[in-house]
């Protein structure tokens, strides 16, 4: 296929979806992702569409949002694993919260393991998720319905969640970075996500690499209210993902960092239900946190307190 062949196929794909992972655009027009990239370059150039890490979506700025059609086909191994690795952060017995997204969804699904559990959520992607986990109680909230996420938003879904308090509250959005923290495109959906993290004791944000740098319209976590960020290894060409990933550790976010196997980079993985390892302390409680609210949990690789071997790894990812 000639370049001028490829890039026209490119573009109607992301015509078509909204965005595309230039891992499905190789896979569609046969080539390396070297050469794909190089293609997605030229054509936003040309102002035909944007580039983001990992993929390429239609140009628009900060208030274009995609729909969960072509979100789900975003960086779908990195949310697997990131899904795995948070699964296992959560014990029998607990209650939690769990936002709208792609990547909460491939969580919820691994939670029906989890017996005991409590589920409070405004997607109905997660209740259907863990509609027949026979020990897994799922409490709804109010709203109205949202159907480009498939999600509860408006004040019925944030009076709703008045009065309640969790251990954790599981969160993913469409953006993150240290100077705002995370973000979405929508205004409800950022009114719902803050309601959701007045609820719970502690903040987990899942997001992949693709996410960490980008700033969208809303903020509705800020960074100093984050307790753990899980996300996946950034490649050896994103310096953004890893210089950002630094300046959320030096702001006293815990990162977990999982691998595309399904377990975290320097870490055995923790299969769900089972307690994550404890060799090292959690920082105390931070702005917004109840002392002593939920159990003090550790899962993965942390920067700011690894082992040698773990800052080497860090080192060598900054260097590239």
């Amino acid at each position: 296929m000639f370049a001028a062949e490829r890039r026209q196929l490119i573009l109607e794909m992301v015509r078509a979806n909204g965005a595309v992972s230039l891992r499905e655009l190789a896979r569609v027009v046969q080539t390396s992702e070297v050469t794909v990239r190089r293609d997605v370059r030229a054509l936003e150039a040309e102002g035909l569409l944007d580039r983001r890490h990992g993929g390429a979506v239609l140009p628009g700025g900060f208030t274009r949002e995609s729909g969960f059609p072509q979100k789900s086909h975003l960086a779908t191994a990195e949310k697997t694993a990131i899904a795995d690795l948070a699964a296992g952060l959560v014990e029998e017995g607990e209650a939690i919260v769990v936002g709208a997204g792609t990547t909460t969804q491939e969580l919820a699904r691994r939670l029906a393991r989890v017996p005991g559990l409590t589920v409070v959520t405004n997607s109905l992607l997660v209740a259907q998720a863990l509609a027949h986990a026979n020990r897994v109680e799922v409490v709804m909230t109010g709203g109205t319905l949202r159907g480009s996420n498939y999600a509860l938003v408006g004040s019925g879904a944030e009076q709703s969640l008045q009065g309640l308090r969790v251990s954790r509250a599981f969160l993913s959005g469409s953006g993150l970075t240290a100077e705002r923290g995370l973000s979405t495109s929508n205004m409800l959906s950022a009114s719902v996500d803050r309601a959701l993290v007045q609820a719970a004791a502690e903040v987990v944000v899942l997001a992949d690499h693709t996410k960490l740098g980008t700033d969208t319209m809303f903020q509705t976590v800020p960074t100093d209210l984050i307790t753990r960020l899980v996300t996946d290894e950034p490649p050896a060409h994103d310096d953004r993902a890893v210089t950002e990933l630094q300046a959320l550790a030096d702001q006293g976010v815990q990162i977990a960092v999982a691998g595309q196997s399904g377990g975290a980079a320097g870490a055995d993985p923790v299969p769900a239900g089972r307690q994550p390892r404890r060799d090292m302390p959690l920082p105390g409680p931070r702005r917004g946190q109840v002392p002593g609210a939920g159990p003090q949990l550790r899962s993965a690789t942390v920067l700011g307190e690894q082992s040698p071997g773990e800052r080497a790894r860090v080192a060598d990812l900054r260097r590239r």
